[in-house]
């Protein structure tokens, strides 16, 4: 597995995580041209999660409070959401929920929220 370090020294994806082209990647979030990749997501071993497009039924941004996400770096405090390990989590406000047709969606904190968004509905209507 080969890893590579990023801008600000964020790990970057593996060559066994990414199906193609990378479209997004923030060090805890990947997107390629299949699906996306949410590292960090099982407890307590810090595995990735895959999802691929066609799994998503609905993506929404909500914004983050103390009680609602932000104050949390793993796990979850809303009940039906599961936040994948993140400790940039409390400087972030938006949280973006993955509705992938389960009872708990995973949701993530991106750096760059509106670019997610866009990229992730671009690709559920392909």
């Amino acid at each position: 597995m080969i890893a590579r370090v990023g801008a600000r020294g964020r790990r970057c994806a593996t060559i066994s995580e990414v199906s193609g082209t990378v479209l997004y990647d923030d060090g805890g979030l990947l997107l390629d041209e299949r699906g996306v990749t949410i590292r960090r997501y099982y407890f307590p071993w810090a595995g990735s999660k895959r999802i691929s497009y066609r799994e998503l039924r609905h993506v929404e941004a909500r914004p983050m409070g103390a009680l609602t996400g932000r104050g949390r770096i793993w796990g979850t405090t809303v009940p039906g959401y599961w936040l994948p390990l993140d400790l940039g989590r409390p400087r972030k406000q938006t949280l973006v929920v993955l509705d992938i047709g389960r009872r708990v969606r995973p949701a993530v904190s991106p750096d760059d929220p509106d670019r997610v968004l866009a990229l992730l509905r671009d690709r559920m209507a392909a």
